[in-house]
């Protein structure tokens, strides 16, 4: 029998889709928004029996209804079960996407630690141990707020948008800043895995989010990058949800 799953991840910074068949990912894309008739769009054409919504944002609640009237939804929120355990101070306050993706990790490598480092409006740090403990990890701005601060609170410096042609001595303001914000943040990216590395030694390095293939080259460790990894994510949550009914 053949299962479809759309999974919906409404972020800070992108709202996106994906669409599994059974266990494969068949397809996915960014969303222009988040309105009931966009999501309408995506049932109609999809027809998924099953749906998962991981939304950071305020979204409209007729969302929700829509996909729960459509399919069998499971919303990612502080009642979900979890193939992970969160022992710490305040699990309700982790974020939807650090959720989706520790569930990712556990759930494609199992039994070991695991560093997972998404890039978005921040870059987040989580650790997974191999006892399937999810631990905490760490929070910074990631590129866009970067280079916003460096505009906003300033008198001069421009607002620009990421550029990956730039040389390592900027000859100019927008080459200085290129430098300074994405080569300070691959080389802050290097330095909390190998502090990481220090304390636990063996441990999987899994990067994500729309910049990862990008920064990918200039991570000096040994990584695993897919852009995609929270769609994953959230589609391991739902599966194990599925499997796991009481």
């Amino acid at each position: 029998m053949n299962v479809i799953t759309l999974c919906l991840d409404f972020g800070n910074t992108r709202l996106k889709y994906g669409v599994f068949k059974n266990d494969e990912l068949i397809d996915s894309d960014g969303l222009m928004d988040h309105s009931v008739d966009t999501i309408k769009k995506l049932l109609d054409t999809y027809k998924p029996q099953r749906t998962m919504l991981s939304s950071v944002i305020h979204h409209d609640k007729k969302v929700e209804e829509l996909l729960h009237d459509k399919s069998d939804l499971i919303l990612l929120d502080s009642n979900v079960r979890l193939p992970f355990s969160t022992p710490v101070g305040k699990p309700e306050s982790i974020g939807a996407d650090r959720l989706a993706i520790s569930a990712y990790a556990v759930t494609f490598y199992p039994n070991k630690n695991n560093l997972i480092i998404a890039l978005g409006s921040c870059i987040t740090y989580n650790f997974v141990n191999k006892y399937n403990y999810f631990l905490g990890g760490g929070i910074s701005p990631g590129m866009g707020m970067r280079f916003r601060g460096m505009h906003e609170y300033t008198a001069r410096l421009p607002l620009i948008n990421s550029d990956w042609q730039f040389p390592l001595v900027g000859y100019d303001t927008r080459t200085n800043m290129l430098s300074g914000v994405m080569l300070g943040m691959a080389e802050e990216i290097n330095g909390i895995i190998r502090r990481y590395e220090e304390k636990f030694l063996n441990f999987n390095v899994l990067l994500t989010g729309g910049d990862s293939v990008d920064f990918a080259c200039h991570i000096k460790y040994k990584i695993f990058a897919d852009p995609a990894l929270i769609l994953k994510g959230l589609y391991a949550i739902s599966k194990y949800n599925h499997e796991n009914k009481s």
